[in-house]
């Protein structure tokens, strides 16, 4: 089933400013809280959903790139919530704050009251890929090695001494209008309630190790240079029993071809023949980002002639089908020329038939590259 615009999500214009999708979401998320809607799956999953679309939206870049690509820039945990991997508990971690003191206060729990202490989420990484134009075509799975900071086999978490387990610190103080309290989040645990207690001696003082890991990424087809796919919780571990990992962030970079040249979706591809098989006709077997396949040059073709292999070239990220594979024709003149090769092109200078004479339905350069871009 087709996912939903996340424009319609939150019911704004793709023009909205980000104050007016972040006042959008705020709106729809109230409505959808889970404390109004005790036991309502329908209303959670709507929750989730427009977590989902402000996630995106509200990230200059995300936004751009869904505004280019739509859902598809997302795919296979590509961006957003990787395909509804967060759950509450990372909802009300990544935007508790948008909220205020709408729910008892604080915003984080399924039943109101305070936030309480955060999840903590380790920090991402980012490798390149290199992609050839066959890969991009049919798409790939790609395993790469990720060196990532994990939790030590063997450590242990105590609760934090200087909040108590709440992550937050309280300070009451007197002012004009009576006494304020505040909450801040604990120095010493980042809010995660949590501290060390024991560790391995080959571990840092958060308890990390450094580990090597292989992690399989799957990349659709007619991704383009640039684009940013992400694979959720393969980025560094954080400290803590209850933390979140990061996320893996890959750039796709793309390898240029020896022969093909890349316009979008669209193929080209340089055929050059000599001077006889323009005049007498020809087959040639061109080799395509999907295989080879076999054309036919009619006799009496022009250099400058532009064959296209519909449906040959590269699909489209947001599956608007397929382009085309276009094959320019080069007629190659020889440079040197035997006595008796130049004794028939010098005949041939009087003869009419090698005279040009170009008809109304021959079109001139400037309407064939008109004809490739419309």
């Amino acid at each position: 089933m087709a996912k939903q615009d996340y424009y319609e999500v939150l019911g704004v214009a793709k023009s909205a400013t980000q104050a007016e999708i972040k006042k959008a979401y705020r709106k729809m998320a109230i409505k959808y809280h889970p404390d109004k809607n005790p036991d309502n799956k329908e209303a959670e999953e709507k929750f989730k959903l427009c977590a989902e679309a402000y996630e995106v939206l509200s990230d200059e870049q995300k936004k751009a790139r869904y505004d280019q690509f739509g859902h598809s820039a997302f795919e296979g945990g590509a961006g957003g919530f990787g395909g509804g991997g967060m759950n509450m508990d990372d909802i009300f971690s990544q935007f508790g704050d948008i909220f205020g003191g709408a729910f008892g206060g604080g915003f984080g729990g399924f039943g109101g009251g305070s936030r309480g202490r955060a999840r903590v989420k380790g920090g991402n990484l980012r490798i390149r890929v290199k992609l050839t134009l066959e890969e991009i075509a049919n798409g790939v799975e790609k395993k790469v090695k990720v060196r990532r900071k994990v939790q030590a086999d063997g450590v242990t978490y105590k609760t934090c001494t200087t909040c108590n387990g709440t992550g937050q610190i309280m300070r009451v103080t007197n002012t004009i209008l009576g006494r304020m309290q505040t909450a801040t989040t604990c120095s010493t645990c980042q809010g995660a309630g949590e501290m060390i207690d024991k560790r391995p001696s080959d571990a840092d003082a958060q308890g990390m190790i450094v580990k090597e890991e292989t992690v399989t990424i799957n990349i659709p087809e007619g991704v383009t240079e640039g684009v940013q796919l992400k694979v959720g919780g393969k980025g560094n571990e954080a400290p803590g029993k209850n933390s979140i990992p990061g996320d893996l962030l890959v750039l796709i970079e793309e390898v240029q071809h020896e022969t093909i040249k890349r316009e979008g979706s669209n193929l080209h591809y340089d055929l050059y023949i000599n001077f006889s098989e323009a005049v007498l006709g020809t087959s040639k077997e061109i080799e395509t980002v999907t295989g080879k396949v076999k054309i036919k040059v009619d006799a009496g073709t022009q250099s400058g002639k532009i064959l296209r292999l519909k449906g040959k070239g590269l699909p489209s990220i947001e599956r608007y089908g397929t382009g085309d594979f276009l094959i320019h024709i080069n007629v190659w003149t020889p440079q040197e020329l035997t006595k008796e090769q130049r004794k028939f092109f010098e005949s041939m200078l009087v003869d009419d038939n090698f005279s040009p004479n170009p008809q109304k339905s021959d079109k001139s350069f400037f309407d064939r590259v008109k004809d490739m871009f419309s």
